[in-house]
């Protein structure tokens, strides 16, 4: 009912019905996912559990997370905004107050200033130039870094290797065209299951796989 009526308001709703669910979806959807409505009392992980989850969460760790719960005892409420909660409700609970509560905390949530770009199971933060291969992160020299950034942020190009060579060789003139394909190599090598994101485009140069993103 609750998805229903918040898909009715042009919403986007993922929904688990068990605790083991949950962390699936959190690991699959990343950074697709604004805020968590969670309910303390499910099978498996309970909510508790799930809102630890979220909080060591590299990429969702400061998403809003609203407690739904039957359950309306203090140290109940207490724990969990302990737990990093944002918001507790006591079922039952009107859908129009539900609502405003989602809106209101989403409000907070200004995603002109989100720093994430995600491709998959990948995650690159711009600002503070860290790689995230679902939760692992993932060490990158500068220039792969510079390489990856490239990639990420013009999805729908592919960069010849002279292209590449301009954005990486800086004051540095003695850089050979050939070096672009140790760097590509060991990109690929560093994104592991995400190695088939960069695609080689013969007679063009590189990019990323247009099979494998949403462009």
């Amino acid at each position: 009912m609750m998805a229903s009526f918040l898909e009715m308001n042009n919403y986007r709703v993922l929904v688990a019905n068990e605790g083991g669910q949950a962390l699936e979806i959190i690991d699959q959807e990343g950074g697709n996912i604004h805020l968590a409505l969670l309910d303390i009392m499910v099978p498996g992980v309970d909510g508790k559990e799930i809102c630890r989850e979220i909080r060591k969460h590299p990429v969702i760790g400061d998403i809003p997370v609203i407690f739904l719960t039957a359950r309306d005892r203090e140290k109940d409420e207490i724990e969990g905004l302990e737990l990093g909660a944002d918001d507790y409700i006591s079922k039952p609970a009107s859908l129009k107050l539900v609502k405003a509560r989602i809106e209101s905390l989403l409000r907070r949530q200004d995603p002109k200033t989100s720093t994430w770009i995600r491709y998959a199971e990948t995650h690159l933060d711009i600002e503070s130039k860290e790689l995230y291969v679902g939760k692992d992160r993932v060490e990158l020299t500068t220039t792969e870094y510079t390489i990856l950034e490239l990639f990420y942020k013009n999805p729908r190009r592919v960069y010849s290797r002279q292209e590449i060579l301009e954005k990486i060789s800086g004051e540095d003139r003695f850089v050979f065209d050939r070096t672009v394909d140790v760097h590509i190599k060991n990109l690929r090598l560093k994104l592991g299951s995400a190695s088939d994101l960069i695609k080689t485009y013969r007679g063009m140069g590189y990019g990323l796989n247009r099979e494998k993103v949403d462009v």
